[in-house]
Order: C-alpha cells, then structure tokens, then sequence
C-alpha cells in the first residue's frame, strides 16, 4: 500500500513540475489528478490497494481542512474588508457549479438511454 501511497505523491509531484515547466495557470495538483487519472484509464482498472489508499485518504480529509480553517481565522480581519466581494464569489460560484452538474447530469442521462435504446 506504500508503493500506491508513493504513486499518489509521485502524481501530485509530477503536476507541480509539469504546471511550474509549462506556466499553465492550473494548480500543480489537479494536473497531477489528470495525470493520475490518464494512467488509471490506460490501465483500465484501479489496483485494489490504490482504493483503499485513496478511500483512507477521502475518509479523513475534513483533518487537511484544518490549516486552511486555522488561516482563515487568523487573517479574518483580512477578510473583513472584502467580505462582500468574497460572498459573491462564493455565491456565483456555487450557482454556477450546481448549474453544470445539473446540465451534464441530464445531458449524460440521456445520452444513456439512448445508448440503452440502440443497444435493445
């Protein structure tokens, strides 16, 4: 289970140089997401351990929330005079995020029927 461990890191570290390399303005660990995903779907499957790595991972990731909470609270005062631009955004943002899955969960529903529909 290390060496899926290791692969994780390895990924992340891999997207880090790639994004610092290239200059592309995406963080360093989603590109290492992709990275890790192209592998995974070349392979075709997830190894048994790298699922439960990464399940161990997700089950305790509210704890990687702390530092930022911690941040948050120590630079508040920060905050406070951007606050009504910071809402905003995250109001803007949530709207738009629950619009998109909302779209690509009725636009991937149907393109299933129809893939079921073909098939029958």
């Amino acid at each position: 289970m290390l060496n899926y461990l290791t692969l994780i890191f390895a990924c992340q570290l891999a997207g880090e140089a790639f994004v610092a390399t290239t200059g592309i303005p995406v963080p360093g660990p989603v590109m290492g997401m992709v990275l890790l995903f192209a592998g995974l779907a070349i392979r075709g499957s997830i190894p048994k351990d790298l699922d439960t790595v990464s399940g161990a991972l997700l089950s305790n990731l509210s704890l990687l929330f702390v530092p930022a909470g911690t941040g948050i609270m120590v630079h508040l005062k920060l905050l406070a005079g951007d606050g009504i631009a910071v809402s905003v955004a995250l109001i803007v943002s949530t709207v738009a995020t629950i619009a998109v899955t909302g779209l690509l969960m009725q636009a991937l529903t149907v393109r299933k029927r129809r893939g079921q529909s073909d098939a029958e």
